[in-house]
């Protein structure tokens, strides 16, 4: 008897298409050489000229202004990668460009000189603006409408972001700040040169997914010259308001890049029971080290909230991590007053508060991503995509500018500041939460039942 065996795009591993697991690698090994830079930016930046491993001796303010505008860049560009995406090139194909940007990028940061730092952050941008929009977009594209496996898909590529995440700042982050800095970023530049390969490598997997929707045929034409219609034009309306609750919660959440990460460093008692002192930049790992532990115990709660009748929109959930994300500044509040009373704080609160940004980071983010790819229409699917990560940009630029409030204001005015507004606006849109609603038309009707059916199978 004859056997047949599928090509490659068509093949499934552990319930999901084969092509998943490209983009996982990828995906985690870019996040590798993102959050190992990442790390190390703001700290490398005020490291003092005359020390044994020099960075730049900035200011706090300086240090935390670049970082604020940097990130804002990384991902507003975005924007253009979407465009070039849908209009020129495809997903698939600007993905490739991004990651060959991002090698160049990461390779030429390594070198040790101002120029070059600068020049390497350029190409950082242009790379993770083809990138990171467009490879997103591909994990959507592996599934077919309402295809119940789709969120599911989304917290799989999640963790390898993460897995990226913890890895970096422990290894980039340990060798730059204790042996060299610019060591330190070639390790990132090494595992960006990983990724791209993976990527290369993987592309019979990936057949059919990203491609350039192109005027070839009638319902390609009829995709790319059709206006929106009037449920898209609500969805994309729904959307547009979802993406100013993306922009407040990474404005708080990225305080870790910055100010957290420069409070961890200079305010922090970083002694492990007097044996050894922990790097500052370490503690960018506790948040991924989170979501790898804590992702399968939040996906579940969310489906036994489901079963029970409870509400398990993609809005309501955001709010819920937004008000969650929000609480985490309460410890760091704790942490502020500990320092304003003794001169230092303990580890424990930075640990606290990134397990409740982590918490509500999961309860966000990856069904934001989900939540997109259900309601953006085909047409506008990567420019919309775009416009996420320049919301999540724009995030990190307001992050900049309230943690240099916060060398004026003092940390504990700006922490507290965070936990009670963040947690006001969370409530308000969960009592809008049903007007909202109506605004998808039932774009994620139907999901549940089909995704209690397959694991009651």
């Amino acid at each position: 008897m004859a056997t047949t065996t599928k090509p490659a795009h068509e093949r499934e591993l552990f319930g999901h298409p084969a092509g998943l697991y490209i983009l996982f690698f990828t995906e985690m090994w870019e996040r590798f050489s993102y959050y190992g830079m990442r790390a190390l930016f703001t700290l490398f930046l005020v490291s003092a000229t005359t020390e044994e491993n020099p960075g730049f001796g900035w200011t706090n303010e300086e240090a935390l202004s670049l970082y604020g505008m940097y990130t804002m860049l990384v991902y507003v560009s975005s924007i253009p990668g979407g465009w070039l995406a849908d209009r020129i090139l495809g997903q698939k194909k600007t993905v490739m460009l991004g990651g060959l940007l991002l090698c160049i990028g990461h390779t030429v940061l390594a070198l040790n000189s101002e120029l070059s730092f600068y020049i390497g952050c350029l190409f950082i941008i242009l790379g993770v603006g083809c990138l990171k929009p467009n490879i997103s977009s591909m994990v959507g594209g592996l599934y077919k409408p309402k295809d119940e496996r789709r969120d599911l898909g989304f917290y799989i590529f999640y963790m390898g972001i993460n897995i990226g995440g913890f890895a970096a700042p422990i290894i980039c982050g340990y060798v730059g700040e204790k042996i060299n800095w610019h060591y330190g970023f070639g390790l990132a530049a090494i595992g960006m040169f990983l990724g791209q390969i993976v990527y290369m490598w993987g592309q019979k997997y990936l057949r059919g997914v990203g491609d350039l929707i192109s005027a070839k045929n009638e319902k390609d034409r009829e995709i790319l010259n059709r206006p929106l219609t009037p449920v898209e034009k609500d969805r994309v309306k729904v959307l547009l308001l979802s993406f100013l609750l993306i922009i407040l919660f990474w404005a708080a959440f990225e305080q870790a890049g910055g100010l957290m990460n420069l409070y961890a460093q200079q305010k922090t008692d970083r002694s492990f029971f007097g044996l050894f002192e922990i790097p500052a930049s370490v503690f960018q790992s506790v948040n991924s080290f989170f979501i790898i532990t804590l992702a399968t115990v939040v996906g579940s709660f969310w489906l036994k909230w489901r079963r029970k009748g409870n509400e398990s929109s993609s809005l309501f959930k955001i709010a819920i991590g937004l008000i969650i994300m929000a609480l985490g500044f309460g410890f760091m509040s704790a942490a502020s007053a500990q320092y304003n009373a003794t001169g230092s704080s303990a580890m424990y609160w930075l640990i606290l508060a990134y397990l409740f940004h982590t918490i509500g980071e999961l309860c966000s983010s990856p069904v934001s991503l989900s939540f997109i790819t259900k309601l953006a229409p085909l047409k506008y699917a990567s420019i919309i995509m775009g416009l996420y990560w320049a919301a999540t940009g724009f995030g990190n630029y307001f992050a900049g500018k309230l943690g240099v409030l916060a060398q004026s204001m003092g940390d504990f005015e700006v922490f507290t500041g965070i936990a009670v507004i963040w947690t006001l606006i969370g409530i308000v849109v969960i009592l809008l939460l049903k007007p909202l609603k109506r605004l998808t038309h039932g774009a994620e009707d139907g999901e549940g039942a089909v995704r209690e059916a397959v694991a009651e199978a």
